[in-house]
């Protein structure tokens, strides 16, 4: 074999390595631009780029010296570097949750391990200040080995960190041929099973530093409030290069270039202090700037001034309460990969900023490092994640039948297992060292779901003993085959993955010595998630809880192009006909792969928005706010907009940017004067508030809508004039044709022709005005196209054929009375080979302008599982296309998940109502409308009720939504699909997390539902 095999080697996780450090750029000058132009510094030499390579589909394949200097690439084609091979027609895709892509063996992989051969030439001149060279690679996935001029230089692996050698002795002045090896697994890929397409290259920047003989090699900076939170201390621990102390000096300046703090040094460490310190928080990320100067190199970085404790069960940072209100942020893009380039993650920054994320989870692995420095920049608190992922342990074959047993002995195979402490001792120090100097760090994460043992607890005791500035984290504590051998000393936090409400109450008094965070919960997946506001509500309602970290941000896709008709393709796990796969389970971001906003995020957006109305006193015209943000006074934050709507529509509107009226502390509340012009005496009347960026930021411009709620406003008699009319009872002096067989009834007039089915007890036809108002005979509806998030009850519907189901009517009786008919039948709905699902009345009135009205009532038999939704269906001719409704809009909207929403009058398409989820499912739902209609050019159909309804207008059926497995094979049913509600079971997130709240599942075993169908010529 052509190099040694230390990729199965738990001996040799790193070979010539130089020691972990903290990230910087050192340069021969002060740097001012340390994230965007880093190559600026005239120490760093770039080495990212074009580069010679070759695919081998294994590395027992190499057998030619190709690091060799003089060794002939011309036959190697081109790659880019950073990069995944994946993506340039190697190897494959292949996307697995927690099952490991190759059999469990460690530390041994397939003889089958892909490799790739890298070379590249570049020009060097040995600098006279700075003689020594040392080579950085941020990002290599899995092992590499690297040669320089056909010599060996060393070994490493841990994708996600930089591994940095001493290469002065390899280099000579002119051309120079840099050779790596990369190979696609290797022992420690055993530690980095996370839940993400598996993708294998150089994929983060490779680049040499020039530096001086003598000089700093690291530096720890802590700098912390005193306890007054007045002032700041700041102490720095040197290390140096061959453990030679120089002399040099520590200069710090505030935001605006003045020097606040000097200390010359000439040994160990350094210390200042810093009088009337601005302190850090995400909210108000003031950075100091730090310049540490010695012969012949300069050193510049950003330094916060912040502390983070816990108390009594309660997390604080500089003396204050915090929540976080984060996301879970993967490396992820359908073109790149997990190669990503720093526009890129500033376009994800910029998104989460926009929709109030404050908080990032690292999962499962260190981000690039100059990602750390914009998240201090730009304000985001981080939980930084080690490498560290084991989760294909828990799924290896046993005889256990239960989850608890699963759990138990889920640590034996590696988070028990000593011959894996050091592997993970190196993942944590490697994530620590690395990153100890960015103070949006807050929190430092082992890793995830790899169960917990002696690997853990060693892990946890040198990130302790090496950094008591910040707080621990590892959610996967809890699995363990007995929690009293085990020393949870060292970890500070109580965490958990999708807890449902009563456990975290239940968990809040049983582990309530430890601040409780959620790392993962409400997952995003699809049409989700749905219970936003009820955790919003416990998490502040319980100081113990410090919030969360939704799972995820973006939905993790393969771009595969365009159809012929131009849709966009994206590919998911099994796509590439690999195996393992799971499926669409990487499609659960707040983002769609292009990082288009789903709903979800839009609904996380308004749940977490700044400041809320308590009260709203329309008699007093005074308005009750609260400023939910941590740190910052309302008044430097934002100004309020209003507009009153009555029925819909906005009848008056106005803001108020008064500083003194907007005075209000962060975590207060107080009440305003906001008074409406002139109160509607009738209709359905809501004050719509919303909050505006009051100055610009580096991502959020001036009046950038920050959030808005809705408040009811009390008239005579809280009803929508318009719908009110609508439901006025019609002439009754028409005088109507009849016709009738045992099948159908035909009702007619000089205006309209409706045939009844007896057989379905539904209508057949209806035509108003020589207009078709429907294609197909009307239906019954309780199927929707399940969610992601109703993946676990789908099998329970599909088992009850909800989705199968057929109407049959019993008797039909049908009278002229009164100016109008009414028909009564009663019905029941059943499936093929199952008995009844639920039976009742249908009552329907026809008046005779053709208005129609229909009062279903139904009874659940008691063994059937609650229902995805009840209503009728129409199909309309594709030509009513023209949509008006008045409710929950203008985003899709259900009982569980409206807060993006409001109460207007809206106008659109069916198509555009088409929320495009990757994988077909339910979505365009309008949740609490007063009244829908859909026109053509000349005749216009409304649905309105007495009681609110929710409504969904598609061109798909819900058989199409529930057949296709990707969007882009929808084909339009070439009707306009018109699902008229009672209601539908809210969304939740159970694709991964707890059922949904029984208070939003349509469980109700007797129904009544009533609703008008109007037709009339524009």
């Amino acid at each position: 074999m052509i190099v040694p095999k230390y990729f199965e080697d738990f001996d040799h996780l790193h070979v010539n390595t130089m020691p972990n450090r903290a990230y910087y750029i050192p340069a021969s000058r002060r740097m001012e631009d340390l994230v965007e132009n880093r190559e600026a510094s005239d120490r760093f030499f770039l080495l990212s780029g074009d580069w010679k390579f070759r695919y081998f589909t294994s590395v027992y394949d190499v057998k030619e010296e190709f690091f060799a200097e003089g060794y002939d690439t011309s036959a190697f084609e081109t790659i880019p570097v950073p990069s995944v091979w994946q993506n340039y027609g190697h190897d494959h895709h292949q996307y697995t949750n927690v099952r490991y892509p190759f059999p469990v063996d460690p530390p041994y992989v397939p003889y089958e391990n892909p490799c790739g051969a890298y070379v590249r030439m570049f020009e060097w001149k040995k600098q006279e200040e700075a003689p020594r060279a040392f080579l950085n690679f941020e990002g290599v996935d899995s092992c590499f080995y690297v040669w320089m001029n056909g010599s060996f230089v060393g070994y490493s692996q841990v994708s996600h960190s930089t591994s940095e050698f001493d290469v002065t002795d390899f280099l000579k002045d002119g051309t120079n041929t840099i050779a790596v090896l990369v190979l696609k697994w290797c022992d420690g890929s055993y530690l980095e099973d996370q839940d993400k397409f598996r993708m294998s290259g150089i994929f983060r920047d490779v680049y040499l530093l020039a530096r001086p003989e003598k000089g700093i090699r690291d530096y720890f900076v802590k700098a912390a409030p005193d306890a007054s939170y007045q002032n700041g201390e700041v102490s720095i621990a040197i290390t140096w290069n061959d453990g030679e102390p120089q002399e040099g000096t520590a200069k710090l300046f505030d935001a605006e270039n003045h020097l606040v703090a000097e200390a010359a040094f000439g040994g160990d460490t350094v210390q200042m202090h810093v009088k009337d310190a601005h302190l850090w928080n995400a909210e108000e990320p003031y950075l100091y700037t730090l310049v540490l100067e010695t012969a012949g190199e300069v050193i510049t970085d950003h330094v916060g001034i912040r502390e983070i404790h816990a108390k009594d069960g309660v997390l604080y940072l500089n003396g204050v309460k915090i929540k976080f209100h984060g996301t879970n942020r993967h490396d992820s893009d359908p073109v790149t990969g997990f190669a990503i380039s720093l526009a890129q993650i500033k376009k994800d920054l910029k998104v989460m900023k926009e929709h109030n994320i404050n908080a990032i989870r690292t999962s499962h692995y260190p981000n690039a490092p100059y990602c750390y420095q914009l998240y201090d920049r730009l304000g985001f608190y981080v939980v930084d994640e080690a490498d560290n992922e084991s989760h294909g342990t828990e799924a290896v074959y046993s005889n256990y039948t239960t989850w608890e047993e699963y759990a138990k002995n889920w640590n034996k195979l590696i988070a028990n297992n000593p011959v894996f402490t050091e592997a993970t001792v190196d993942r944590t120090q490697r994530c620590v060292e690395r990153d100890k100097n960015r103070p949006s760090v807050v929190i430092w994460s082992m890793g995830n779901e790899c169960a917990y043992g002696c690997t853990f607890e060693a892990a946890l005791k040198w990130t302790k003993e090496f950094d008591p500035t910040r707080l621990t984290h590892y959610e996967a504590a809890r699995y363990v085959d007995d929690p009293k051998k085990y020393d949870y000393s060292n970890l500070d936090l109580y965490s958990r993955m999708y807890p449902s409400l009563e456990e975290i109450k239940k968990e809040l008094v049983e582990y309530g010595d430890k601040p409780y965070i959620m790392c993962e919960y409400c997952h995003a997946m699809g049409n989700g998630p749905g219970d936003l506001e009820d955790y919003f509500e416990l998490i502040h309602s319980e100081e113990k809880m410090c919030g969360g970290f939704i799972w995820e941000w973006c939905d993790h896709a393969i771009d595969m192009g365009k159809t012929i008709e131009g849709k966009k393709m994206y590919a998911y796990g099994g796509d590439h006909n690999e195996y393992p796969h799971d499926g669409n389970f990487c499609m659960d971001g707040l983002v769609y792969p292009d990082r288009t906003p789903h709903t979800g995020l839009m609904e996380f957006k308004n749940v977490h928005r700044p400041v809320r109305v308590t009260g709203y006193d329309a008699e007093k015209g005074t308005l009750t706010i609260k400023n939910y943000m941590n740190f910052v006074n309302l008044k430097d934050y934002a100004v309020l907009g209003y507009e009153v709507l009555v029925d819909g529509e906005v009848t008056e509107s106005g803001k108020i940017t008064d500083e003194a009226l907007l005075e209000l502390a962060a975590g207060c509340e107080k009440t305003i004067p906001l008074a409406i012009s002139v109160l509607p005496e009738q209709g359905k009347c809501a004050l719509k508030v919303t909050w505006y960026q009051k100055h610009a930021t580096e991502l959020v411009p001036e009046q950038f809508e920050l959030g808005f709620e809705e408040v009811p406003v009390e008239t005579k008699d809280n009803q929508n004039q318009k719908a009110k009319a609508m439901m006025k009872h019609p002439e009754r002096t028409a005088s109507f044709g009849w016709k009738e067989d045992d099948h159908f009834l035909t009702i007619s007039t000089d205006q309209f022709s409706y045939t009844y089915n007896k057989f379905t007890g539904l209508f057949e036809e209806m035509c108003y005005a020589n207009q078709n108002l429907l294609d197909r005979p009307m239906e019954l509806n309780i199927w929707r196209a399940p969610t992601d998030n109703d993946r676990n009850i789908k099998n329970t519907w599909m088992r009850a054929q909800y989705d199968r189901t057929v109407t049959r009517a019993y008797e039909t009786t049908a009278r002229e009375e009164d100016g109008c008919v009414e028909i009564e039948t009663s019905y029941s709905i059943s499936s093929p080979a199952l008995q009844r699902i639920l039976a009742g009345v249908i009552k329907w009135t026809i008046y005779g302008d053709g208005t129609t009205d229909v009062h279903v009532e139904a009874k659940k038999d008691l063994v059937f599982p609650v229902l995805p939704r009840f209503g009728l269906r129409l199909f309309l001719p594709d030509s009513f296309a023209k949509l008006t409704y008045c409710g929950l809009g203008p985003v899709e909207s259900y009982v569980d998940k409206h807060q993006a929403s409001y109460h207007g009058v809206f106008h659109s398409t069916p198509a555009e109502q088409q929320e495009d989820y990757i994988r077909p499912q339910e979505n365009g739902s309008h949740y609490d409308c007063d009244y829908a209609s859909l026109a053509n050019d000349r005749v216009v159909l409304t649905a309105v009720g007495e009681k609110t309804f929710s409504f969904q207008a598609s061109v798909y059926t819900q058989e199409e939504l529930t057949e296709k497995a990707h969007n882009y094979e929808l084909k339009p049913c070439g009707s306009t699909v018109f699902c008229i509600d009672y209601r539908q079971a809210g969304i939740g997130s159970a694709s991964c997390g707890p059922m949904l709240l029984e208070k939003y599942q349509l469980k109700e075993n007797e129904i009544k539902f009533a609703v008008r169908l109007k037709p009339e010529l524009l």
